[in-house]
């Protein structure tokens, strides 16, 4: 699994929060326009511009710790 960070909301502020760690799912398509599609506050995966997050490298055992709760 792939983790970001929000690091700008605008626009977004209902379903991004800034310092929030967002799982990120693959979308090839979406990478090419200088998009991520990440499962926001709603619970669902939706596409928002790639500045506003920065990818983070997580410990194995927090990775496994989000996977359960996720």
């Amino acid at each position: 699994m792939e983790f970001v960070v929000c690091i700008n909301n605008t626009d977004y502020s209902a379903s991004l929060e800034i310092r929030k760690i967002y799982q990120v799912l693959p979308d090839p398509k979406a990478n090419n326009h200088q998009m991520i599609r990440v499962i926001d506050e709603s619970g669902e995966d939706y596409l928002y511009p790639s500045r506003y997050f920065m990818a983070i490298e997580l410990s194995e055992p927090l990775q496994q710790a989000l996977a359960t709760c996720l």
